[in-house]
């Protein structure tokens, strides 16, 4: 099937320009008119998807492509748009940086371009005037097969400071138009911590509507609008969910786990998992019946005590475990499993602690090649990933390691993915849309392993 739909990619010459607000701002703008807004994020991230969907009320899709070949992201594009009246992309650090410094490759450029989407960029115009137009210059030129449609000035001092910029526009034939400026307002600004910024989870819920203020009170929605009128070709079917439902997979989700690729979890779907959402903050026992656990990332290490003083969860995560529950952790959900994370106890099923570092510990994206049958399929599968996190787990040298790590430039990192009796966790978060094998791999796992229930260790 071919499909199209109007669509938009918000970037801006570097990181800290404004583009997530802006974004933001747009979708919730939008909405407040009545119009389905499909989200979507270039590159790896979590938490800005998150905040996505809670404004648009709708999963935001990342759009990887070193995740995913240009096929597989127009899969997930015409997925993501389903129903929706405009798609709004928010770009990944600088327009055109992505994982080398001598291609486009990852980059927010690049996603435009497969897809088709003109550019909108957002400019941090501070101590700026005609330099403003010196900067757009470069951008517009820069990749002549790149549709830049149009300027955004951010941080802009008042109405002077505006017609300055301005002024530099016009002044350079052939530059995008200025379609409106942004004053500088820090109570607007989201807040941000160790992994970036603060998640959706545990923002205030009128954070989406000021920014629609904010949008609407400085710039004409329907003249942006109108730069995504261009049509927008989804070549390929939207993601079919299979009725059939083979299993329940609980899926555990609150402020401490929320960290979910929406591809993993329709994948899941399509391959027959009925998605059972549960929450080891706050709920007594695992929903019944569950044929496998599946443990996202997130930031179990601001809630451990929390998660701690919830020993009827934890115990009973720990029993199904060495009952032989299949479950599969990721990141924060590794973490979880493990004996503590630092002096707060936690499920115990692998008898390691984890320790937070004032330092980041890893970031990057992962090759990883299974080098053991498990979860996630026989010996030689391969999928991709990303690593981000300040903790680490010093795992003893008996525990199975069924992962080779290998860096995007194929350098060997690590050899991790560690396993005990049915469970296999790692601090890699996959993207099974790099393979989607694995996760019908997993279901198979789940049902060859279904003779135990979660439900047979409630107490």
């Amino acid at each position: 099937m071919t499909d199209s739909i109007p669509g938009l990619l918000i970037a801006a010459p570097s990181s800290g320009s404004g583009k997530t607000s802006l974004t933001l701002g747009l979708m919730a703008a939008f909405k407040r008119r009545g119009l389905a807004v499909a989200p979507f994020k270039v590159g790896p991230d979590y938490i800005d998807p998150g905040h996505h969907a809670m404004v648009c009320g709708r999963p935001s899709h990342n759009l990887d492509s070193w995740f995913c070949d240009k096929q597989q992201l127009h899969k997930t594009f015409a997925s993501g748009s389903v129903g929706a009246d405009i798609a709004l992309v928010e770009g990944v650090m600088g327009l055109f940086d992505g994982v080398s410094g001598a291609s486009e490759e990852g980059s927010s450029a690049q996603i435009a371009k497969w897809l088709g989407l003109p550019v909108l960029l957002v400019v941090d115009a501070r101590a700026q005037a005609r330099s403003f137009a010196a900067v757009v210059k470069g951008f517009a030129d820069f990749d002549p097969q790149l549709r830049l449609a149009g300027v955004i000035a951010n941080q802009v001092g008042g109405a002077r400071h505006a017609e300055m910029l301005q002024e530099a526009l016009a002044s350079i034939p052939g530059l995008p138009p200025l379609l409106g400026w942004l004053p500088r307002q820090e109570d607007i600004v989201l807040p941000e911590r160790h992994l970036g910024l603060v998640t959706a989870e545990d923002l205030s819920g009128d954070h989406g509507q000021r920014l629609a203020d904010w949008i609407e009170q400085h710039l004409v929605l329907e003249q942006i609008r109108t730069l995504a009128v261009s049509s927008v070709t989804a070549e390929a079917a939207p993601l079919s969910i299979t009725s059939e439902k083979r299993l329940r997979l609980g899926i555990a989700r609150d402020q401490a786990f929320c960290f979910y690729y929406p591809e993993n979890l329709a994948l899941l779907e399509q391959a027959g998992a009925e998605l059972v959402a549960f929450s080891p903050l706050r709920d007594r026992q695992l929903p019944e019946n569950l044929a496998g656990l599946y443990l996202g990332g997130g930031y179990p290490e601001l809630h451990a005590e929390q998660l701690a003083a919830n020993a009827g969860m934890r115990q009973q995560i720990c029993e199904t475990a060495a009952a032989g529950l299949p479950i599969y952790a990721e990141c924060g959900g590794l973490m979880y499993l493990c004996r503590a994370i630092d002096s707060w106890s936690m499920c115990g099923v692998f008898p390691a602690a984890a320790k937070m570092l004032p330092r980041r510990r890893a970031l990057g994206y992962r090759q990883v090649e299974l080098s053991a049958n498990g979860p996630l399929g026989p010996p030689g599968t391969r999928v991709r990933g990303h690593e981000f996190h300040y903790s680490e787990v010093e795992m003893p040298p008996d525990v199975e390691r069924c992962y080779r790590l290998g860096r995007r430039n194929g350098e060997p990192a690590a050899i991790e993915g560690y396993r005990t009796q049915n469970v296999l966790g790692s601090y890699v978060h996959l993207h099974f849309g790099s393979n989607p094998q694995v996760a019908e791999n997993l279901i198979e796992f789940c049902l060859k392993n279904q003779s135990f229930t979660a439900s047979s260790a409630v107490r």
